[in-house]
């Protein structure tokens, strides 16, 4: 294996121009959806992409898969800066990045079979020449489908199952990297736990690397090696799972963590504190200067208006272990600190 990382994301930029009447005239503006994002990913590795809403996790998940045009910045996979590739230089990308989208619905064609859907990544890349319906009928049993169920549509299977059916035609070309734009968000509770075993079990034994978007903390938590906490286009803190989890030092870290449900407290133990967080996410059109957090943090003075911090490494340290932390972690705030989240008094 080389000892080059599988992906490497260097200040990847993308802005949408936007166009807007003001009075009598039209003003052109620009939507700066992703500003600034840098991340490595090695292979067989998993990161987590988590944020709000409208903080730029898909469109950079769409960028990597090349699915959008970047504004700047480098994107390189395996060595190769695939950033500008032209649609014919692309084909080969097109086959080791795949991608797996949220709604199981929209993503499939109702029209064609099951087996035409997973025949046609095979096609367009020459792969299993005469023995196509042999490799759909394996790809349906590896994803725990009924291989007989090839001559069905997708109207005869339920979300569940069209998931299942997104994740063996991600898997039909053989890729080294899936992104996974919150693959189980659409789907019943009771369904997500079985789709997120699946995810992992094929994870293991294809030795595959994710990006994972994704709301749910919970199931980044259990699913991904990486965490990448996305703000209004930027990373905000960056690094090893266990320590975006139990040292968070970003003030917007801390407070999407004190909302996630707790799996302590349904073994009796109290709930954390809950931070709430003042105010709307502020437009993309025009972010806030200085740290775009700022507006909504309640550590904020009047550097951050003026200077945007930059993503640096941590200082903290992990008294649990006596001694300082290993491990990758970066954030991006002018007065860090460690919030261990306390028991909230839970009144009678």
């Amino acid at each position: 294996m080389s000892d080059q990382p599988l992906l490497k994301v260097t200040d990847l930029v993308r802005h949408f121009p936007f166009k807007e009447v003001q009075g009598l005239r039209m003003t052109k503006s620009l939507v700066q959806a992703v500003d600034g994002v840098s991340f490595t990913l090695d292979h067989g590795q998993t990161l987590g992409l988590v944020g709000e809403s409208g903080c730029g996790k898909s469109t950079t998940s769409r960028l990597i898969t090349r699915l959008d045009e970047p504004t700047s910045g480098s994107i390189e996979f395996q060595g190769r800066d695939i950033s500008h590739l032209k649609e014919s230089d692309l084909r080969e990308i097109r086959r080791d990045v795949q991608m797996i989208f949220q709604d199981p619905y929209s993503s499939l064609n109702p029209r064609h079979t099951v087996g035409s859907i997973l025949t046609t990544p095979l096609k367009v890349h020459g792969l299993h020449k005469g023995k196509e319906r042999a490799r759909v009928q394996e790809l349906l049993e590896l994803v725990g489908l009924n291989p007989e169920h090839i001559n069905r549509y997708p109207s005869e299977f339920s979300g569940g199952q069209r998931q299942r059916i997104g994740i063996a035609r991600a898997l039909a070309v053989e890729p080294k990297l899936i992104i996974a734009d919150e693959p189980v968000s659409a789907l019943d509770v009771s369904i997500q736990a079985q789709v997120m075993n699946l995810l992992g079990r094929l994870r293991d034994e294809l030795d595959l690397a994710f990006i994972f978007v994704a709301h749910d903390l919970g199931v980044i938590r259990h699913f991904c090696d990486q965490v990448a906490v996305m703000y209004l286009g930027k990373i905000v803190e960056y690094g090893d799972k266990r320590k975006i989890y139990d040292l968070p030092e970003h003030p917007y870290t801390q407070a999407l963590l004190s909302a996630a449900p707790d799996i302590a407290v349904a073994r009796g133990a109290k709930r954390t504190e809950r931070i709430r967080l003042v105010g709307d996410v502020p437009s993309p059109i025009s972010p806030p200067s200085g740290c775009r957090f700022r507006t909504r943090c309640w550590k904020a003075q009047d550097i951050c208006a003026e200077q945007e911090p930059p993503l640096i490494p941590s200082t903290s340290t992990d008294e649990g272990r006596g001694g300082r932390e290993t491990g990758l972690h970066l954030q991006a705030c002018h007065f860090p600190e460690v919030k261990k989240l306390v028991p909230e008094v839970v009144s009678a």
